[in-house]
């Protein structure tokens, strides 16, 4: 079984994403914390390809190991795209969740129906410390409810609806990884991995997954 070094300090990541690359692949999964005490990488990027490859080069790069890093970005239609890629820092720096929430729902007050629509989307980003890279991704279709619903997952959750009528914070964490971008994403890294075997992640051969 191979290490491999989730590049994020967020435990509501670490706990989501565990499930979707366990033992059956190979692969024990590290948090880059438990590594590298104090990490922290500012996203520089313009796109999530970037800042995913931006956090997995900088965990490989710290740790001299594999290490995978993700982006998320939730796209509105009436909002020409935004916040995209600036999502997690939509209120601003060192805003939280719900002033992230709060300030979409404030600029979706006068928006009703079809442009309320919205799509989460996922890029992960492998890096090997030899230089090699490869990208996968996940992408789930939906709308902005009028005020959060639900007390699961963690930023955008409670406002993002699914085509049933539930928010991704509505959803048990089972019910989630079955559906989600992060889950899509994730899942489809799993598959390429199962097609190599664990010992050969590295090097890996650049492009799209």
């Amino acid at each position: 079984m191979i290490e491999l070094i989730l590049a994020t300090a967020n435990p509501h990541k670490v706990e989501e994403i565990r499930p979707l690359l366990d033992a059956s692949v190979g692969i024990c999964l590290v948090p880059v914390t438990a590594q590298v005490d104090g990490w922290e990488l500012e996203e520089t990027g313009e796109t999530l390809e970037e800042n995913a490859l931006l956090k997995a080069r900088a965990a490989a790069r710290a740790t001299g190991l594999p290490a995978v890093g993700d982006d998320t970005g939730l796209f509105v239609a009436a909002l020409d795209g935004a916040p995209g890629v600036r999502s997690s820092r939509y209120a601003g720096p060192q805003c939280s969740y719900e002033d992230n929430r709060r300030r979409l729902l404030a600029a979706l007050e006068d928006v009703a129906g079809d442009a309320r629509r919205a799509r989460f989307r996922t890029v992960v980003a492998l890096a090997c410390p030899d230089g090699s890279e490869r990208l996968f991704e996940g992408a789930v279709e939906g709308s902005i409810a009028d005020a959060p619903r639900g007390t699961g997952g963690f930023g955008y959750d409670p406002v993002f609806v699914l085509a049933g009528g539930a928010t991704l914070a509505e959803l048990s964490l089972q019910a989630k990884n079955e559906i989600s971008h992060r889950a899509a994403a994730f899942r489809a890294f799993a598959a390429w991995l199962s097609t190599r075997g664990a010992d050969r992640i590295c090097p890996c051969d650049p492009g799209m997954g």
